[in-house]
């Protein structure tokens, strides 16, 4: 027996419109840290020349997120005002040590490749920033959406980045060979100017996606 249409777009809707659903989905598209907010771009385009090494930062820098905003929720009212920035910090530089060394344990020609970035995961803006303006002041089960949702925003930029530089630099994906081998290499797409170009074209394909969404339900509201 096939469900109402009525009543599979209603449940979507209302999926859509649920808060927990929202708060994700505000970090990983509506205000992605990379491609609408534009913050901790020093990773993104330092550490983004291939996909593997885009997607280890991303993966790190969510998981410092993630059990950051855990933390920093768990101790908002623990934390006295005068020393909450200098403890957030304490608090992140925690985590960021153990993603330092489980990085390393799992391969050491990754840990060379992220180099001193993996330890800048400490200042990176986006994690004091939520620490800060969100974990602070919302409940533990918020905020693990919310760094879920900017984790993974986080990570699915630097993963556009570093997919795109790769194909076009090297002509492979994970070090795995995708064009033929007359395929001429864009080496400057390797080289730190690659991640401006790169990010350029992602920015203008993000703006321009969102502003035909926005132009489309302007449409549907006019009579």
């Amino acid at each position: 027996m096939s469900v109402p249409a009525k009543t599979k777009t209603g449940f979507l809707d209302s999926l859509e419109k649920s808060p927990a659903t929202d708060i994700f989905l505000k970090g990983l598209w509506r205000k992605n840290p990379t491609f609408v907010q534009v913050i901790g771009m020093c990773p993104v385009l330092a550490v983004s020349n291939t996909a593997e090494n885009a997607l280890a930062m991303g993966l790190a820098t969510a998981f410092v997120l993630l059990m950051s905003n855990t933390l920093v929720s768990i101790l908002r009212f623990v934390i006295p005002k005068q020393v909450r920035i200098s403890c957030y910090i304490l608090i992140i530089a925690t985590f960021v040590t153990m993603a330092d060394y489980a990085i390393q344990a799992m391969s050491v020609e990754l840990h060379k490749a992220l180099g001193a970035f993996i330890s800048l995961i400490v200042v990176n803006c986006l994690i004091l920033g939520r620490a800060e303006a969100f974990a602070s002041k919302n409940t533990v089960e918020t905020s693990v959406l919310d760094a879920l949702g900017m984790g993974a925003g986080f990570t699915f930029a630097l993963f556009c980045l570093g997919a795109v530089r790769e194909l076009l630099g090297n002509g492979s994906l994970f070090g795995i060979a995708v064009f033929p081998a007359s395929f001429q290499e864009w080496v400057v797409m390797m080289l730190p100017a690659g991640g401006f170009f790169t990010l350029a074209l992602w920015l203008f394909i993000f703006n321009a996606v969102k502003r035909a969404k926005q132009n489309k339900e302007r449409g549907k509201a006019l009579p």
